[in-house]
């Protein structure tokens, strides 16, 4: 296990710990965590540990939402300030520079094949980089060669239902608030920002591509993915509105990328607790067989 300390073109400073077992420094999977996590998770160690065994290397890293709340370093007018953020407080959209960076500071090792994972909002924001670069017609698209979205949620739906009939009024309450001011205990399931809470439940327009309970929508930033594309979820405590066995055979029927695998695995939670190998080997075995 090696720590890589590495820097985004808006001038934060990252880290992150690169599993570096595999001789041939080729393959790497690159992930991303979601609301409230770090590099620190027994899944990560499970996925690490088998992609080692297969000579892929897994680089985890913090990107600026790790844990409630942090203070990133950021470099501003010559100085070293310090920012606060983390899930509480963070931008998704920030997250195009965090990946964007991990994925340049792989290649600077000389691993020429990147496969990006993400768990939860960490899915999220995979799907929103991927399409961003590709829309930036980035030369960094060619090097991302598979995409693994583990739990990809519709957040503005989840706070609806979480808020029910006092959604509409804590919108209008967010609206008014300074953008650091912390919402109301019961706002969301931890301490949110009205910035950040306004992002998950009126400006997300373009972070808003798992609408799993609509019949007729589309996917398309789903649709824009051309890698090969591995998605799975729990069917015990999972936040999805439709069930993981109607949601996946959809997916399968709905999506054009012709290499993909879409399932769920059996008893597990959102976090896939005790199920951590299962889901490792089912991710390696997809890698394997395109070949790595």
């Amino acid at each position: 296990m090696q720590r890589i300390d590495f820097k985004t073109e808006d001038q934060v400073y990252l880290h992150g710990l690169l599993y570096d077992e595999a001789e041939k420094k080729e393959n790497v999977i690159i992930a991303v965590h979601g609301m409230g996590s770090d590099v620190f998770r027994e899944r990560k160690k499970a996925i690490s540990q088998k992609a080692n065994e297969n000579e892929i290397s897994y680089f985890c890293f913090n990107n600026r939402g790790h844990d409630l709340v942090n203070y990133i370093k950021k470099e501003q007018d010559g100085k070293t300030i310090n920012e606060i953020c983390g899930t509480t407080y963070e931008d998704i959209q920030d997250s195009y520079y965090d990946i964007k960076a991990a994925i340049e500071a792989m290649k600077k090792l000389g691993y020429k094949k990147m496969y990006l994972q993400g768990h939860s909002l960490g899915s999220t924001k995979i799907v929103y980089t991927y399409n961003r670069l590709k829309e930036e017609k980035s030369k960094l698209i060619d090097d991302i060669k598979g995409v693994i979205l583990l739990s990809l949620l519709d957040i503005p739906k989840i706070l609806k239902i979480y808020l029910g009939e006092n959604f509409s009024k804590t919108v209008e309450y967010a609206m008014q608030r300074e953008p650091d001011e912390i919402m109301p205990k019961k706002t969301f399931i931890h301490p949110i920002s009205a910035k950040t809470f306004l992002r998950y439940s009126k400006n997300y327009e373009n972070i808003d591509f798992a609408k799993y309970d609509e019949k007729d929508f589309e996917y398309n930033e789903l649709q824009n993915i051309e890698v090969p594309l591995f998605m799975r979820w729990g069917n015990v405590g999972e936040f999805i509105q439709v069930p993981a066995d109607i949601l996946s055979e959809n997916l399968k029927n709905k999506l054009k990328n012709p290499i993909k695998d879409i399932g769920y695995i059996d008893g597990a939670n959102h976090s896939y607790e005790g199920k951590e190998e299962i889901l490792a080997k089912e991710i390696i075995k997809f890698l394997m067989e395109r070949g790595k």
